[in-house]
């Protein structure tokens, strides 16, 4: 067989292969993506996907690989992240097993017509919606969580019936070459791929025209992903980054406060898209705010983050410049605010002195900066935070639920949490997703279920009753129109419009 033709600059799909060394390298060949996803088409053509046995098989499948393969994760998140074995089990892994082990003991319910309301003139006919699977999906994770970003919507396309093909970010290597190494050995072969566009390449692949894209990570590569899937009508779903407010009321717990800000934030060395990314608080809560804070960077990561094995690195060298130079670049340095090339090593660093027009309020940040602003009230508090785009996330820390209330409802975001961080972007029974500038669309537990569905509007009538409903055909007669719009006026505070058709 003759190997493929050299792949030109601008059109690449990368696949990946191992060097001498052992480190994961990227070589492109465009036509794979084209026969993988002629594959896939194939595939869900016969059929095979519609069956609740076989989405329960591949789902089983997802749930065995994450057990047999704990320990590779760990190890390959560890090489891409320097992330504690800890954060993987807890933040990848459990999550993604959850939402599979959810979708297994619901799927024969979620698989079922529903039946919706009738009205008299449907009463011995059946109004009922059908889920069907969409077709050939694509997903693309992002590096902030390369293994749940790739695979709960994993479970969600195959739980629906749909064959798909992932793309997990190719800044995480060591994760995307276990990933696409495991998942043939786990999956079905001719439904379920793996490959790994670069970036720059995703829009050209989305182009190929797949039945719906799954796009998580920041705003400017899901502009071009929702261009791309534009010029074919392709659905999307975009699961954005922003700047995620969190505001700290005078009347809150400080410690328990502080413990929960400053996990959400550290978690994975501030690479995260639902982290708070920064703080509004009152004048005179600030000292006692940044102090409570101190005390849990202390606890937490020890007098020296670097050393402790619970804390991260930056994924490369890109996002440890582009933190770094904003971090110098805004407010004054409380705490932290050390950094080493040489380990992409960036200190849990909080900024206070911050104004709106400072470099790190301006723009995404996906590092362990968190800047303090202080307001006079929490009038202005959401006025500062309706003044930005729509965040995917807002959160408040209160003991008085009148302000928890105002905050929830005076303010837009893809999702609202109150004294507590992240936690609502992790539960199966609450849809996540962003609006306006955070996203469309959302997922997790039914809701992923549904986001790869199409839900089909069916009416099964027989030929009855055709004495009353010979009324709406032509040749059109006056009679006909006074009863059709009597029937109108008795219906309307019924479930239909006219009743008698």
């Amino acid at each position: 067989m003759t190997s493929p033709p050299s792949p030109s600059a601008s059109r690449r799909v990368k696949a990946l292969r191992r060097t001498r060394l052992g480190e994961p390298c990227l070589q492109t060949y465009p036509l794979e993506c084209v026969a993988v996803l002629r594959r896939a088409r194939v595939a869900f053509r016969t059929g095979r996907t519609i069956t609740e046995v076989f989405r329960l098989a591949q789902l089983e499948a997802v749930v065995r690989m994450l057990e047999e393969h704990e320990c590779d994760f760990v190890d390959a998140l560890g090489r891409d992240l320097h992330k504690p074995m800890f954060e993987t089990v807890v933040s990848e892994l459990i999550l993604v097993k959850n939402e599979a082990l959810h979708a297994i003991n619901n799927l024969k319910k979620w698989m079922q017509p529903q039946h919706v309301e009738k009205n008299l003139s449907t009463t011995l006919d059946e109004c009922l919606v059908l889920s069907e699977p969409l077709g050939v999906v694509f997903i693309m994770g992002t590096w902030c969580s390369p293994v749940q970003t790739c695979l709960v919507p994993l479970v969600g396309a195959i739980a629906a019936g749909n064959c798909a093909i992932i793309s997990p970010c190719e800044c995480t290597a060591h994760t995307a070459e276990l990933l696409h190494r495991l998942i043939p050995f786990y999956l079905d072969n001719e439904c379920f791929h793996g490959i790994l566009a670069g970036t720059i390449d995703l829009p050209e692949a989305v182009e190929l025209k797949f039945d719906h894209v799954f796009f998580t990570g920041n705003r400017e590569e899901g502009s071009r992903i929702a261009r791309a899937a534009a010029s074919t009508l392709t659905p999307a779903t975009l699961i954005l980054g922003g700047k995620n407010p969190c505001y700290v009321d005078q009347h809150c717990d400080i410690s328990t406060t502080a413990q929960r800000i400053a996990w959400a934030r550290f978690h994975n060395a501030g690479q995260s898209l639902v982290a708070p990314d920064y703080i509004l608080c009152h004048t005179d809560v600030q000292p006692r705010l940044v102090q409570a804070l101190k005390c849990c960077l202390m606890q937490f990561y020890g007098s020296d983050p670097r050393e402790s094995r619970s804390y991260g690195r930056m994924v490369n060298l890109e996002i440890f410049n582009h933190t770094r130079d904003v971090l110098w670049r805004s407010g004054k340095v409380a705490v932290g605010g050390q950094v080493m090339e040489a380990e992409k090593y960036i200190a849990p660093t909080i900024l206070t002195g911050v104004t709106e027009s400072d470099p790190i309020m301006q723009q995404d940040i996906f590092g362990p900066v968190l800047p303090v602003l202080t307001v006079n009230n929490m009038e202005e508090a959401i006025a500062l935070i309706n003044k930005q785009e729509k965040p995917l996330c807002v959160y408040v820390y209160s003991s008085n639920s009148k302000v928890i209330s105002r905050l929830m409802s005076e303010t837009s975001s893809g999702s609202f949490c109150s004294n507590d961080s992240v936690l609502q972007s992790l539960m199966v029974a609450l849809p996540f997703g962003g609006v306006g500038a955070s996203g469309m669309g959302s997922y997790h537990g039914r809701n992923s279920f549904d986001t790869f569905s199409h839900r089909k509007s069916c009416l099964l009538r027989g030929t009855r009753f055709e004495c009353v409903t010979y009324l709406r055909y032509p040749p059109y007669e006056d009679r006909n129109l006074s009863l059709m719009t009597w029937a109108s006026t008795l219906s309307q505070k019924s479930q239909g419009w006219c009743q008698i058709l």
